[in-house]
């Protein structure tokens, strides 16, 4: 009688299969059911030398096209994420600060929300909805964000930052991320200090919080500055 062998996974293809099916799993947020990334989790993406045109249409308004290819910071787990030939529509809402650096260069910051309109599976021709579903849809959504900045003002409100660290000036603003407010106070801001952007401070059980800034006696002073803004 020969004994039977029993071959077990490989730690790579555990790896790959648990991504998967994380990935698909279905979760749910604020009653709706969902898949894919998990709400509260982030990308980081590096995006190459890309072209953005614009024409002016109005005194206040311009046309704007932009193309480029982003690349993900990282590789994405294996096994992880859609199909490639996957597509998406979204629909952007941000604030943009642009300061004049000299005669042909702009400093450019943008802050906002990504509205997802429609999608598209790599084994489809078609998006997952009609374009007067799409429509239907952006408009609904338009409305909701429209109630919502009425009911919390708070969360178009950029707060002017003004402060002296260590004998050295600082200036510069806080934009709030939209989607973090609350009961008239942001928890998450995007900072921008002499002209050089900082990244996302977080307001957490534990103090405020910034990646990649040191010391934490600054991180301490900005979030100090926002928490005056809002008593």
């Amino acid at each position: 009688m020969s004994a039977t062998v029993i071959k077990q996974a490989s730690p790579k293809k555990v790896q790959t299969d648990k991504a998967r099916n994380d990935y698909n799993a279905f979760k749910e947020f604020k009653g709706k059911i969902y898949t894919g990334m998990q709400v509260g989790r982030s990308h980081k993406w590096n995006y190459d030398k890309g072209i953005w045109q614009e024409r002016k249409a109005t005194p206040d308004q311009w046309d704007i096209t932009y193309s480029v290819t982003k690349r993900r910071a990282g590789k994405a787990p294996e096994g992880s994420g859609v199909p490639v030939g996957t597509g998406y529509h979204w629909f952007i809402l941000s604030h943009q600060f642009v300061h004049k650096l000299n005669a042909n260069d702009y400093s450019t910051a943008m802050t906002g929300i990504k509205l997802k309109i429609a999608h598209k599976r790599a084994d489809k021709d078609k998006w997952n909805i009609s374009e007067a579903a799409k429509r239907k849809l952006l408009i609904k959504l338009l409305k909701e964000f429209i109630i919502s900045l009425e009911k919390e003002p708070e969360k178009t409100e950029v707060i002017p930052l003004n402060f002296t660290f260590q004998s050295k000036v600082y200036k510069g603003r806080a934009v709030p991320m939209l989607t973090t407010c609350a009961n008239g106070i942001c928890q998450d801001l995007d900072i921008t200090l002499n002209d050089q952007h900082f990244g996302i401070i977080r307001c957490t059980k534990n103090g405020w919080r910034m990646t990649n800034i040191k010391p934490q006696q600054l991180v301490n002073t900005i979030g100090e500055q926002i928490a005056l803004w809002y008593e």
